[in-house]
């Protein structure tokens, strides 16, 4: 049996579980209000006080720390790689906290990861399907003008679990398969998953695809540049238009999809036509990708936590169904799944990859 711990830093909360191989014997989530947050100049800064939570929770709760000797957190935004899991190391750990790619909470994963693994005697340390997961075709790098490049940010790890899931329930291999993967969550990606890589899906991050809850996707390029040169909003504040306060934020003031849904039930035209609105920019982005794989697809994979409104999948299934079926597998559990690759290294099914990236 294997000791696992798994841990997962998000913007506003750590989540983190310890796994008898894959039984979760505690499964803790730390909400952090904001004005908790507020006292911190930057995320890298957060990191002595959500480490201390962690150490603080385990003991507590009588887990034999010393028994645990895979810790794994979630990847954030360290230069571009292939998927995989990867050992922590110095390299990895100077970009994390450098923000060579970006700050987001995430960078904290692999740090905490590496600190607890070093209190632990032969315990060892990692991250799993980054953010910046990055296979795609060279040909989908070009984004019409030499000065930008189209950039693999998205939701590696749930889209990579979801479709091997699906090849296992299938009874194939996820090598195998060709498949359209759409997280549907504070932000949306939808990537070509084809024969295992990844060849192509919209940054999720900052200005590709649908807008979300909170994410503005895709807007009109020559309004953006407008906005910006009118001397009305500082760089933050076009920031924040983009991530944070665009998509159901800026339209309906919520980024709580079940409340727009609810409104649109009792009879809210805006909301209805702002949510219709949502459900059609994905079920374009599924068309889209779907030339990628010439229509020849094995199937359509809803995940996420607004894959859990029939409206919606309603919705998908009646726009995409003349492309191939569709699927459902509702949340994510990215704790579950840092365990289970985690004991894939473990059992010796995979070897850890050594960061050291081309750019680095």
């Amino acid at each position: 049996m294997h000791q696992i711990l798994a841990i997962n830093p998000g913007s506003t909360s750590t989540k983190f579980a310890v796994y008898n191989d894959t039984e979760c014997v505690l499964s803790k989530t730390i909400r952090h209000p904001l004005e908790q947050l507020l006292r911190y100049k930057n995320i890298v800064d957060q990191f002595a006080f959500r480490k201390g939570l962690i150490i603080e929770v385990l003991v507590e709760e009588g887990i034999e720390v010393d028994a645990i000797k895979y810790i794994i957190g979630r990847g954030g935004l360290t230069y571009p790689l292939e998927s995989g899991v990867y050992k922590v190391n110095n390299l990895m750990l100077e970009h994390l906290r450098e923000g060579i790619m970006g700050h987001h909470a995430s960078n904290l994963g692999g740090m905490l990861a590496d600190y607890i693994a070093l209190q632990i005697p032969n315990a060892r340390a990692f991250i799993a399907d980054p953010v910046v997961t990055d296979e795609l075709d060279e040909v989908a790098r070009f984004a019409g003008h030499p000065r930008f490049k189209r950039q693999s940010i998205f939701h590696a790890l749930n889209q990579k679990a979801t479709a091997r899931l699906h090849a296992k329930k299938v009874g194939k291999k996820y090598e195998d398969l060709r498949l359209i993967v759409a997280h549907l969550g504070g932000g949306i990606s939808v990537g070509v998953h084809k024969n295992g890589r990844v060849v192509d899906v919209n940054n999720a991050l900052d200005g590709e695809g649908a807008f979300s809850p909170e994410r503005s996707g895709t807007l009109p390029i020559g309004q953006v540049v407008d906005l910006c040169f009118s001397g009305k909003f500082s760089p933050e504040q076009v920031r924040r238009m983009i991530v944070g306060e665009g998509g159901f934020v800026a339209y309906l003031g919520t980024n709580d999809a079940l409340e727009v849904e609810k409104r649109s039930e009792k009879g809210d035209k805006k909301a209805a036509i702002i949510q219709e609105a949502l459900f059609y920019q994905v079920a374009k982005m599924i068309g889209e990708m779907a030339v990628v794989l010439e229509g020849k697809v094995d199937g359509i994979l809803l995940t996420g936590g607004l894959a859990y409104n029939k409206k919606l999948e309603a919705y998908l299934r009646a726009k995409t169904e003349f492309i191939s079926t569709l699927f459902v597998y509702p949340g994510e559990d990215e704790l579950q799944v840092l365990a289970e690759n985690a004991l894939r290294v473990a059992n010796g099914e995979i070897e850890a990859k050594t960061y050291n990236p081309v750019q680095g």
